[in-house]
């Protein structure tokens, strides 16, 4: 798996270097020289109220209330931080967000939280990408193209969705244990049935809180928005909100869609550039766009880094 990500790394860098070439530095540059310092603050600024949004998302992913939300947010601060430092390793933030949080509640109750998150969270991004696409479909004179592509992501997407939920509905995690024991790959299979049952009792009798959690999880995609928006109006691109919501849903669907690329790159890049030449702004304002993001996103990296040293220095000294 490794392997592949790294061979599907340089090939996302090479579409994204093909895409600079055929659009031009030129037209990136003159995008990028209306930004000023203060408005790159002001950018990173909602991604704050953006995971406070995605953590409370995440506490009731949990069957009850029992860990702080400062210490949920700062873990997920840290966990998607390191998703990205280690897109190419075998252990990313998913793991870090369950042990960062335990001494608020153990890992039975806090690795089926991570699992359960992650669920709600791409239903929410499904529901997203439905809103982009009814929005371009009727306010937004967008090409028929891109909304072919739109709805083939999002057919996808319900499809990986509903496999992922049904799987953990269903019980086949516990079934996958005794399946690996069976061909002596596990010894024990006691840790698989408690997370099976675990997941299995939260969606029998915790709706409200996973209907809470995917509404929640949904109002953070939302709240990106406003990201965007700003972003926009920085490159000096006026436009609405209803066009910022079919860009970041556009972007969303095609994460989800390139997920075992790291970071997606390159196509992340070129989905903007042929999104933002559709809505008459230029390709090299997409790609404009697309640098500023991850310029965004390093910021908020190097942060959740920061966060994470004091206590990983406190394990070292405790070890």
């Amino acid at each position: 798996m490794r392997i592949l990500k790294i061979v599907l790394l340089c090939v996302g860098a090479l579409v994204l270097g093909v895409l600079v070439h055929r659009v031009g530095t030129r037209a990136i540059l003159e995008t990028l020289d209306r930004l000023t310092w203060w408005q790159f603050v002001l950018i990173c600024l909602p991604y704050a109220g953006i995971m406070a949004v995605d953590t409370l998302g995440w506490r009731f992913a949990f069957a009850r209330d029992r860990a702080p939300f400062l210490s949920l947010y700062v873990a997920r601060l840290v966990g998607e931080a390191l998703n990205i430092v280690t897109a190419l390793g075998s252990v990313g933030g998913e793991a870090a967000k369950a042990w960062l949080v335990r001494d608020d509640v153990s890992y039975a109750e806090s690795v089926p939280s991570v699992i359960i998150a992650k669920t709600t969270i791409t239903i929410a991004q499904a529901m997203f990408l439905m809103i982009g696409i009814v929005l371009a479909w009727t306010t937004l004179d967008v090409s028929s193209e891109i909304l072919r592509w739109m709805l083939w992501i999002l057919a996808v997407e319900v499809v990986a969705v509903a496999g992922f939920f049904g799987a953990q509905v269903a019980g086949l995690v516990g079934r996958g244990g005794r399946l690996l024991k069976a061909f002596g790959v596990i010894d024990d299979v006691g840790g698989a049935q408690k997370l099976d049952a675990a997941l299995r009792g939260y969606y029998r009798r915790e709706w409200r809180r996973f209907a809470l959690s995917v509404a929640f999880h949904l109002a953070g995609w939302l709240v990106g928005v406003v990201e965007v928006l700003i972003m926009l109006w920085a490159l000096g691109i006026k436009t609405s909100a209803a066009t910022a919501v079919v860009i970041d849903a556009l972007g969303s669907g095609v994460r989800f869609a390139t997920f075992l690329v790291p970071a997606s790159l390159g196509a992340f890049e070129g989905a903007n550039a042929i999104a933002f030449g559709a809505l008459g702004f230029g390709a090299g304002a997409g790609l404009a766009f697309s640098f500023l993001r991850r310029a965004r996103q390093a910021v908020w990296v190097v942060i959740g880094i920061l966060v994470a040293l004091p206590g990983f220095l406190r394990g070292r000294r405790r070890r």
